[in-house]
């Protein structure tokens, strides 16, 4: 399925946004001043300092991958499951992180912690982000340069989430149980070995500056500006860090917090900007649905019309066709009077394919006009009507649309219907299909110099072989609660474009329509 422009990745920041952040960044940079030219103030250790900043957190990011993977599942985006695998990793990251810090829960910290344990965690916690957002910046890049028919795989979620956990729990063991195999950061609780230290934070600070330079040339979104705002709290609070020779002194417990605090942005902005997004969509739903009340209530007329209208020939038909067997079941069969009611009956069948194009008359918004465009761009203006509904069926949708294709000249509204039609069967076919890969697959050529042929196949339910040749009759369906009349319209409308459409079974399952209509000057619509 190709990306939309719906989502929250997509959706251009604010002034407001763009002010809020700019207003934070600032006030992080005040905190760096104010520390860093403050003489630093032990205050000793408080025990429930570390269980309630690790808690609060875990929680924070794990909601923010949690808005982020519901984004990145409905849109498909690379980008996002990137950024949400990221934020499942710092968030579970922060667990032993939490056990393992001395004085939290015993004075040398559980899980058979070294002196340096809890620094090393806290170390790879602040790479894991970064990283995240080098790897989401790359991916947005790859996706925007990719074609706008370029299938994109669905998300999978929970192998990045057993991926996250896996890496956790890999550093959870190095840094326990080969805790002598890494360098020393700390010397005693309090006391760090400030060289080591100083390595270690260099590099968390080279990836936090190079993830914020990505994040800066890219910004073409509210998220991220908002993860700028994250990306200079870490910066923030590596540099403090890099100013302390422990633990426990005020500075120490305000860097802590600072990253809290970010990560709480972050989170608010997502749940007010997807509340803002469903709130928008819940709105045009509700005037769709009036509207297409509006709609059924002038249909309910035009219904009783049709039927009367209708009704009538079919009444004749079946009247004909039974005085017809009487003729010709009697002892000395009557065959002149058969020939009649047999004539009889093909007029009424006529009269009822008459009614059948006067019902798409009734429907018609105006009368047809012709036009050169693109049937390549119908077929993408058409499929971005039924995105919404293909992404909650879970419907892979493949384009392989010619480039060359040459352009037609016939009704776009008209022609749009019937793409509507062949594209909403095809979907109710895969919705009644399980434990098989859901696809639809819309091919367009050119077939020499005369026609242009556009294949819409899907891998759902197929059709009967007995039921080919009658699909395209008018009243005959295979749904319950089907009228029989879609298809009969749509082989109207395109043959009166000159072309022809009909139906294949599928290479191993589900089916195909075939919708070929001259090009642009072969026909006079």
């Amino acid at each position: 399925m190709t990306q939309g422009k719906l989502g929250l990745f997509d959706t251009p920041p604010s002034r407001k946004q763009i002010r809020y952040s700019m207003a934070i960044v600032g006030l992080l940079l005040l905190v760096l001043v104010l520390v860093l030219t403050v003489p630093d103030v032990p205050l000793g250790e408080i025990n429930a300092f570390i269980p309630m900043i690790g808690v609060t957190t875990t929680l924070v990011d794990l909601i923010i991958a949690t808005l982020l993977y519901v984004q990145a599942s409905v849109f498909r985006s690379r980008a996002l499951g990137a950024l949400a695998t990221g934020y499942v990793f710092t968030g579970l990251i922060l667990i032993p992180h939490l056990l393992t810090f001395p004085g939290a829960f015993t004075p040398h910290g559980l899980l058979g912690a070294g002196v340096s344990t809890t620094a090393w965690i806290y170390i790879f916690w602040r790479t894991g982000l970064p990283i995240a957002v080098i790897v989401y910046v790359l991916f947005n890049r790859k996706d925007a340069a990719a074609p706008p028919n370029t299938e994109r795989p669905a998300s999978g979620t929970g192998l990045a989430v057993f991926a996250a956990v896996a890496l956790v729990v890999a550093i959870t063991i190095l840094t326990t149980v080969g805790h002598d195999l890494l360098p020393q950061l700390y010397v005693s609780r309090a006391v760090s070995n400030y060289p080591n230290m100083l390595r270690a934070n260099g590099a968390v600070i080279a990836l936090a500056a190079v993830s914020t330079v990505y994040l800066f040339r890219q910004r073409k979104s509210a998220l991220d500006v908002w993860l700028l705002v994250v990306m200079a709290a870490w910066l923030v609070q590596t540099l403090l860090f890099l100013s302390f020779k422990g633990r426990f002194s005020a500075g120490w417990y305000v860097a802590d917090t600072v990253v809290l605090l970010s990560h709480l942005y972050l989170m608010l902005g997502l749940i007010a900007e997807s509340s803002r997004l469903y709130a928008r969509l819940a709105l045009t739903t509700a005037l769709r649905n009036r509207e297409r009340e509006a709609r059924l209530m002038s249909v309910d007329g035009i219904t009783a019309a049709i039927a009367h209208e209708v009704g009538q020939p079919l009444s004749a038909v079946i009247l004909n066709a039974t005085a017809t067997l009487t003729w010709l079941t009697r002892d000395r069969p009557e065959v002149e009077k058969a020939i009649v009611t047999a004539r009889d009956i093909i007029r009424d069948g006529q009269r009822t394919f008459d009614v059948i194009k006067s019902v798409r008359a009734m429907f018609a918004k105006r009368p047809g006009v012709a036009a050169e465009f693109d049937l390549n761009d119908l077929v993408r203006e058409t499929v971005a009507l039924r995105s919404i509904e293909m992404d909650h069926s879970k419907i892979t949708l493949q384009l392989e649309l010619d480039p060359d294709l040459p352009s037609v000249t016939a009704d776009r509204v008209q022609l749009q219907r019937v793409l509507v039609n062949l594209l909403t069967n095809a979907i109710e076919s895969l919705g009644a299909t399980k434990r098989r890969r859901r696809k639809i697959v819309i091919r367009s050529q050119a077939q020499g110099r005369r026609d242009v042929l556009l294949d819409i196949s899907d891998t759902g339910i197929g059709i009967d072989p007995e039921e080919v040749e009658h699909i395209f009759d008018a009243f005959f369906t295979t749904k319950e609660t089907g009228t029989g009349l879609g298809l009969a319209l749509c082989r109207t409308i395109v043959e009166e474009h000159g072309g022809h459409l009909w139906a294949s079974p599928g290479e191993k399952h589900g089916a195909i329509f075939h919708l070929q209509l001259p090009q642009s000057g072969r026909h006079a619509f």
